[in-house]
């Protein structure tokens, strides 16, 4: 008889996380990261067709518009690196501006094995690219992309889909510093911010009718119990969507429609909810496009350029690594 397997490093973390947000006093909160497995995924791919959702269609119409002339203010050779890929399938329009003019290398970054699969898949039909997908979080696969570099490449860092807004805004600085101590003066990093839009279409964007927004949530529960031994009881939760307006983001919660006793054995974990009480799981912050080139000088970036798309208010920018002496705290 095989002798058990123990848990990996990334289920450790997976149980220390979910256990630490359940326990805190006032708010519950469960990280957005974990949104993200195979299931989550699939899901999420659905949420961004949906008619509501207007901001993945926005970053694809701008990067299909501008990957030229995005591409022409980097200097070659460039080497792409790519913090939370996904499919893939909103990069192609720039890989394939850059692969017409140089051979590519690109390093998406994910931790869904799953995702970096349709990556590969979405991006072979592409000459003059090489995929090397890395299956880490977000700074692990920059440092290694960093490491790798050769003299004389330029390093284009992609941080799209405007996934900085889930990160509350000194956090989302704090990332940034992070980004640029990887990179060397003139080095890039494109960047989506979802802009400010009226709360009615931001809350219908995020609780859709057909109710796929609300199994994307749900299944962080499901997640759960499938691979730490919870018993979520997935029909005690409803799915919710809430404006904060002094902190310009909405808010994802799974609200208890009941009083409930929950244990998750991987976790060592048994907490009680009330009927109302909610579980945090994402926040989606909302930004305005005059602020951004404020929030680079402050992370030792400068806006090189910004484009915005009409039909839902979201913006590209263009930063470049400055010396580091630029950076503010």
């Amino acid at each position: 008889m095989a002798a058990p397997t123990a848990p990996s490093k990334a289920l450790l973390e997976f149980a220390r996380d979910v256990r630490e947000g359940l326990s805190k006093p006032g708010q519950k909160e469960l990280p957005s990261k974990y949104l993200y497995d195979e299931v989550g995924t699939a899901l999420f791919e659905a949420i961004t067709v949906l008619p509501e959702y207007g901001l993945t269609r926005a970053g694809t119409r701008l990067l299909r518009r501008y990957a030229r002339d995005i591409i022409e203010r980097l200097s070659p050779p460039v080497i792409v690196a790519e913090l939370g890929s996904g499919s893939g399938r909103k990069t192609r329009w720039l890989l394939e501006a850059l692969a017409k003019r140089e051979a590519v290398v690109y390093f998406p970054v994910d931790t869904s094995p799953t995702a970096l699969a349709k990556c590969r898949q979405e991006l072979s039909p592409v000459g003059a690219l090489s995929v090397v997908g890395l299956e880490k979080s977000y700074l692990e696969g920059l440092r290694e992309v960093a490491s790798q570099r050769r003299p004389g490449q330029t390093l284009l860092v992609l941080f799209l889909g405007s996934t900085v807004g889930n990160f509350d805004r000194p956090a989302a600085e704090r990332f940034l510093r992070e980004i640029r101590h990887c990179l060397m003066p003139g080095d890039a990093l494109l960047l989506g911010t979802d802009l400010e839009k009226p709360v009615a279409d931001l809350l219908l964007a995020y609780d859709d009718p057909a109710g796929v927004t609300a199994a994307f949530n749900l299944n962080l529960l499901a997640r759960i119990n499938r691979e730490l031994g919870g018993d979520f009881a997935l029909r005690n939760f409803a799915h919710e969507a809430r404006w904060n307006d002094r902190e310009r983001r909405i808010e994802i919660h799974l609200r208890s429609t009941t009083k409930q006793v929950v244990t998750i054995r991987a976790a060592d974990f048994t907490g009680r909810l009330q009927e109302g009480e909610t579980i945090w799981t994402e926040a989606c912050h909302k930004y305005r496009v005059e602020e951004i080139p404020g929030m680079a000088h402050r992370t030792g970036f400068t806006c090189e350029a910004q484009w915005v798309d009409s039909e839902w208010p979201f913006a590209e920018n263009l930063w470049l690594a400055a010396p580091d002496s630029t950076a503010t705290s």
